[in-house]
């Protein structure tokens, strides 16, 4: 954990964005940074595209999108932290694991959420980490960097359509929830009991948050 990364001193140009973990400690041999976790709770989120154009002091900023929308985030940190500092706090970027992407793009989107949420701490935003877990490889790499004992963030939101899906997901939470053993768990979707009952059994703390597509078909049906 206390492995220090070495940025090459003749580098001309920062193309894959070093100065992110300046002063960071990194986790596993994958050498994910490790995130200082905020002590607070949110009591309400939005999103990052939303950030961007509204305003909401006592919201957190959540990146439960698209990939194609929270992209911009990484290729230009500095313009969005203005943006960011707004508000109460975010939960870490949670770029996409899907199942049948390499392992190597697993991890290397597990470091670039990670990489910018410990920027975020270094620049004085409280963070909370979204833990975000692909395949049955993932499982372990999806804790590193990640305190244990404290709050995460998770988003089921396109992920538990599917009788696979469902089974990854409660595989991989339960793998999770023994590892780093939260008191409270953020969810950013919908919460089946089925998928959270372990977590009740242990009594940690669950605080849902209805995804924008499903408030959006609330509305809808009324």
């Amino acid at each position: 954990m206390d492995t220090l990364f070495a940025i090459p001193k003749m580098a001309q140009k920062d193309v894959y964005n070093s100065f992110l973990v300046t002063n960071a400690t990194y986790d596993g041999e994958e050498e994910i940074p490790v995130i200082k976790t905020s002590n607070s709770i949110p009591e309400k989120v939005i999103s990052f595209s939303n950030a961007k154009s509204k305003q909401d002091n006592n919201a957190w900023v959540h990146f439960y999108q698209d990939d194609s929308k929270i992209e911009c985030f990484w290729r230009n940190p500095q313009k969005y932290l203005p943006i960011l500092k707004r508000y109460k706090g975010v939960i870490s970027p949670d770029y996409s694991l899907y199942y049948d992407m390499p392992l190597c793009m697993q991890k290397y989107n597990t470091y670039r959420g990670k990489a910018l949420a410990h920027w975020l701490t270094e620049n004085g935003v409280e963070v909370i980490p979204n833990v975000r877990w692909g395949d049955e490889r993932t499982f372990e790499i999806a804790c590193l960097g990640v305190e244990p004992n404290k709050t995460i963030a998770v988003g089921t939101h396109g992920c538990i359509k599917t009788i696979e899906g469902k089974r990854m997901f409660i595989a991989g939470f339960d793998h999770v929830v023994n590892k780093l053993n939260p008191q409270t768990v953020i969810v950013y979707g919908r919460m089946p009991d089925k998928i959270f009952c372990l977590a009740r059994m242990y009594g940690i703390e669950l605080i849902p948050f209805e995804s924008e597509f499903g408030l959006s078909h609330k509305k809808e049906v009324n």
